[in-house]
This record gives C-alpha cells, sequence and structure tokens, in this order.
C-alpha cells in the first residue's frame, strides 16, 4: 500500500512531507520526512570542507545541527547558533529555512519518529478497544512529556507548539493523525471513517492542549487521569455516530413541551 500523504507543509524551500506508512495488516505506522533532493550549486567553502552533494543531505545535515544546539543548549536558539554549527553563513541555513520557528519545528517533528516507536510499543503491549486506546494514547502522551524534550516542542505551549500554529494546523493534524495511525485498533471494522478520525485527533489535539494549560490542582495523574478520561471521553467513542450529520443533535434537545404548557 503505498503512503498516505496527510499534509504537504511548504515552510522550506525544498518540498517536504508528512508521510504516513500504513500497513493494513499489522496496522503498523511509520513517519518520516521525504525530502526532494535537488542539484546543488555549493561552495567548498564552510560545511567543514565537505560541502553536501544534493538538498536532501543538506537539509539532513542542517537538522543534525540544529538537534546538537538544542541538547547541548536547549531550544532558545537561533539560525545563527546552527550556522556556527555547520561552519555556514546564516544565509547557507536560510535557503532551506526561511524562520528559526521553521527550523525547530521541523527538527522536532524529525525528532518525534523516535517517539512515535516507542507510543507504539507501549499500546501493543495488549489487545484496546477503540476507546480504550484513545484513554491511554493521551494519558501515555501526558505523562511522557517531561521526558521528551522534543514532543514537548511541539505540544507543550511555546513558540513553536502547534498551539502556536493552531491546534488544527495541518502540522499538529498530521502529528496527530500519525499517532492515531499507530493505534492496534481495525478503526474502520469499528465504524470510523476518514473524516471520524479526522475529528477524532481534533478532539484528542484539544484535550492534550487543556491538560497542559491547566493540569489542575493538584494534577492528575496515573490510574486517576485514566479513570477520569475513561468516565467522560470513553463514551463518546464507544457512541461515536458514523457521519457528521446523521441529526444526533437532536438527541440533545429537551422534548417539546406537552399541551396545556408541562413537559413529559
Amino acid at each position: 500500500m503505498s503512503p498516505t500523504r496527510w499534509s504537504q507543509v511548504p515552510p522550506i524551500r525544498s518540498t517536504i512531507h508528512f508521510v504516513s506508512s500504513v500497513h493494513p495488516n499489522s496496522c503498523r505506522c511509520t513517519i518520516r520526512v521525504e525530502r526532494r533532493a535537488r542539484r546543488l550549486d555549493v561552495r567548498t567553502r564552510g560545511w567543514g570542507g565537505d560541502p553536501p552533494q544534493s538538498e536532501d543531505e543538506a537539509i539532513r545535515r542542517v537538522l543534525d545541527a540544529s538537534r546538537a544546539c538544542i541538547d547541548r543548549d536547549g531550544a532558545e536558539i537561533g539560525i545563527v547558533d546552527v550556522a556556527r554549527e555547520l561552519g555556514v553563513t546564516r544565509q547557507t541555513v536560510y535557503r532551506y529555512f526561511r524562520t528559526t520557528e521553521d527550523l525547530l519545528t521541523w527538527t522536532a517533528l524529525d525528532a518525534a519518529a523516535a517517539f512515535l516507536q516507542r507510543f507504539e510499543d507501549h499500546l501493543r503491549q495488549q489487545e484496546w478497544t477503540p476507546a480504550g486506546a484513545v484513554v491511554e494514547g493521551i494519558a501515555y502522551t501526558l505523562e511522557q512529556l517531561p521526558r521528551e524534550p522534543y514532543l514537548g516542542m511541539l505540544l507543550a505551549p511555546g513558540r513553536i507548539s502547534i498551539f502556536s500554529r493552531g491546534l488544527t494546523s495541518e502540522t499538529s493534524l498530521a502529528l496527530g493523525r500519525a499517532m492515531i495511525e499507530r493505534f492496534p485498533v481495525a478503526w474502520s471494522a469499528h465504524g470510523f471513517s476518514d473524516q471520524d478520525l479526522d475529528e477524532l485527533v481534533e478532539c484528542m489535539l484539544r484535550m492534550v492542549g487543556s491538560f497542559l494549560e491547566h493540569p489542575g490542582t493538584p494534577p492528575r495523574t496515573g490510574d486517576q487521569l485514566r479513570q477520569y478520561l475513561a468516565r467522560w471521553l470513553a463514551p463518546a467513542i464507544m457512541t461515536h455516530p458514523t457521519t457528521a450529520d446523521d441529526g444526533r443533535s437532536d438527541e440533545l434537545r429537551a422534548p417539546d413541551p406537552a399541551p396545556g404548557g408541562t413537559s413529559e
């Protein structure tokens, strides 16, 4: 089955795709950043005397240098720091990333692949219903954030997080869709369409965002967090509508008043 492109994000000069490859038999999902290689006219000066042979290689080296700077100095780095790490000018880095925010965002997305693999391995330790998988996915993500600096850069409020771009931006929805496709759940067999999954991803991102912004006093953790999510979120997933306009909103209205002005 060919990869499904959840979004095409154009913040840098080469075309970058956030790609989710889904294998139907195992529900396995891999994520990577694809780049369209181009022939480069690169001067031999800089790059440690070893210039890249393609734009694909150049972007890979910029992202690696960005990660090295973040690991050493923290997330408050800039284009100038990455350029110094590479031994090139700032203009060279700007060839591939137009802003520091773009560079840091794609550095974090590139690094998030390792978390996604651990996320999948954790969920595959047992069988899940759709509701159970969503509850565990949200709880596990919230628990792992303090130990996942690059994931934190994307999810925790900050200058490059999905909150700065919007919870429903293409970048955030692509990340969420890549996560939900790793759940060991046969979504279609449970009646979930692609539109259902997109809306479920949005709901989960909003839920994670709410917990990050307002964790509570004291914050819910462990079994308490899972029980809370199971009580208030799981029932909605268990009874999800099959389409967005199936009329279920009618069930939320109070009954019409009975003759005489009273309701039954």
